[in-house]
Parts: structure tokens; sequence; C-alpha cells
């Protein structure tokens, strides 16, 4: 179950890192086509450190902006993303099933060959109701072409566990309506 929980706020942490439509957007690159992995290694002693694996092109990542903002938009009230001179900043403020998570992430590299998403979250509400600090850092490269058995969007979780980014989109329908 911590785990179902933990890949749910990874989904929607990922979320908060999408650009949102608008006149001043700033977006973030895309990525080098081919399969990334990336390490994920948090303070929350609830949410495991993994490393997995992503299969993906430029259309793919395109794709995942393209969809995933619109659930981003229902989720989150603030999506900030800024360049700074050494990367990216973003700010969030997401709500699902009553629980708040505020976050900042810093991201460095170049989406060739490597990239760091230095985050810290808080979050609020929820069965366990008490604040809760996260530190979480995403280690991503580039490891060469995809597998001969993957398609952009496949992800390859630990324990074996493979689904596609572009699956998704049929989330969608399981984020509760915030009423807002």
């Amino acid at each position: 179950m911590r785990r179902l929980l933990f890949l749910s706020w990874s989904a929607m942490g990922l979320l908060a890192l999408l650009p949102v439509s608008g006149a001043e957007a700033v977006e973030l690159p895309v990525r080098k086509a081919g399969l990334w992995e990336m390490k994920v290694v948090s303070t929350d002693s609830a949410s495991p450190d993994m490393t997995m694996q992503q299969c993906t092109d430029e259309t793919t990542d395109k794709d995942m902006s393209t969809a995933m903002s619109p659930m981003a938009k229902q989720i989150c009230s603030k999506q900030d993303i800024q360049k700074t001179a050494t990367g990216y900043v973003t700010d969030s403020v997401c709500g699902m099933a009553g629980i708040t998570v505020k976050s900042r992430a810093e991201i460095t590299g170049d989406f060739n060959s490597a990239y760091t998403v230095k985050s810290t979250s808080n979050s609020e509400g929820g069965i366990a109701g008490a604040p809760r600090n996260t530190t979480t850092t995403i280690e991503a490269k580039w490891i060469g072409a995809c597998k001969a058995d993957q398609k952009p969007g496949d992800i390859m979780m630990p324990g074996g566990m493979k689904m596609n980014i572009k699956d998704m989109e049929k989330l969608k329908a399981l984020i509760p309506k915030s009423g807002k």
C-alpha cells in the first residue's frame, strides 16, 4: 500500500513539473530520445528509494506535457516554472484526496545526457493529518537506445512492472473532483 501511495504521489509530483500553457509560460526542454534511467531518493521513510527506466522520444515527451497539463491544472492551484542561470525552478501547490502538497524543485542538467531534480515538499491533510516535509532527488541519465521490446512512453518500475505513460490519460478519471 505504501508503494502504491508513493507511486501516486510521485506521479502527482511529476505533474507539478509539467509546463502550464499561457502567454508567458516557460517550458522544460524535451529530453534526448532513448532510454533514461532515473534514480529517486527520498528522505521520507514511507517512500522507498527506487530506480526506474523510461523509453522516450520527442513526441512522447511533448505528448506527456500536453496530456498531463489539463490534469495538473485540475489538481494544482499554482504551477510556476522559471528559467534560471543554471536550469529551472518550479513552485507548485497541488491537492488530491484531502492532501495539499506545496513543492519547490530545482532542475539542472542538459536533458541530453543527464539532469537532476532536487525537490522539497510539504504535505498536509489526509489520513496522517500532520504536516510532512520531504526532500526528493531524481538523478536521470541517458543510457542509450531503448531496448527492442520497449516503445516510447514505457516505464520500467522496480520489480519488473512495466507501464506506459500514455496510459496515464486513463488515470484522470480516478482523480477526485476538488469542487473548485
